[in-house]
């Protein structure tokens, strides 16, 4: 991988990790297109820490209240009901399914489910699934009304996103909006329980990059401090554009582009693999 491949690379990161389109599927996509050899999972993972450098920036208020605020809490009775001290709980907790599955699928995710037509065909169903929260969710709590039981639920939610093509961030605001949370407090805690799951997952691919003919350590850095400076942005905008906007964008963006991959696809114009 040139220079250039891992700067498009990272740009489409910093793009897609916090939109809810999947950056795991345009990572798949984007190389098909150009005629680029595949970057792999691990190539994948370890971007995000590009992106996840940006949410702990662009939160560090929020992460560091939510941290001590919950470990005083373990010893400090009176903290146990501050919503810090719950939040720090819930995300936690909410992290334990993409973990725990993480784990045991990990052959399939690195290998068979990165399929291409398994890629399509999620991001139109996913896209959809959003469309559903959005049309039912009543859209009116906080985060301040989270409970322990949202945040297991939403949990679950996140993952989905296992699925190259669901979305971390689509799956995790998917949830939370069905929930009755509002746009902007789904997002909200979207992007506060990606912390842990990113950087566990990249970290724990970092054993892997430039192994197996994948991409090298430089082209992996510059890709990520692209990923770095784009996802920052990436998140001020998406944050301001829910409060005033519905989700129907990103919707027909997923069905529209699922449609044309299936169609290049069934013409041979890429293969699935």
């Amino acid at each position: 991988m040139d220079a250039l491949q891992a700067i498009v690379l990272g740009v489409v990161q910093g793009l897609t990790e916090f939109l809810p389109i999947s950056s795991s599927a345009h990572l798949l996509i984007v190389p098909k297109l150009f005629g680029w050899a595949d970057p792999g999972a691990a190539f994948t993972a370890v971007i995000q820490l590009g992106t996840m450098l940006a949410v702990l920036l662009y939160f560090w208020r929020d992460i560091t209240r939510i941290f001590w605020t919950w470990l005083r809490s373990l010893w400090t009775p009176a903290l146990r009901g501050e919503t810090d001290a719950r939040m720090g709980w819930y995300i936690g907790l909410g992290t334990i399914p993409l973990a725990v599955l993480g784990l045991v699928f990990q052959g399939a995710i690195e290998g068979p489910a990165r399929n291409l037509w398994i890629n399509a065909t999620v991001l139109i169903v996913f896209g959809l699934l959003l469309l559903l929260a959005e049309q039912m969710g009543r859209q009116r709590a906080g985060l301040g009304d989270l409970t322990m039981r949202d945040g297991l639920i939403i949990g679950g939610f996140q993952a989905l996103a296992l699925v190259p093509g669901a979305s971390r961030s689509g799956s995790t605001i998917t949830g939370g909006l069905f929930l009755g949370f509002t746009r902007e407090a789904a997002a909200r805690y979207s992007f506060l329980l990606s912390v842990p799951a990113v950087v566990l997952s990249g970290v724990f691919e970092l054993r892997d990059v430039g192994k197996g003919g994948g991409p090298g350590l430089v082209a992996t850095v510059i890709a990520t401090a692209v990923s770095f400076a784009v996802g920052y942005a990436s998140i001020a905008w998406l944050l301001r554009y829910v409060t005033r906007h519905s989700m129907m964008i990103f919707v027909t963006y997923r069905v529209f582009a699922g449609a044309f991959l299936l169609t290049l696809l069934s013409l041979g114009v890429i293969t699935a693999q």
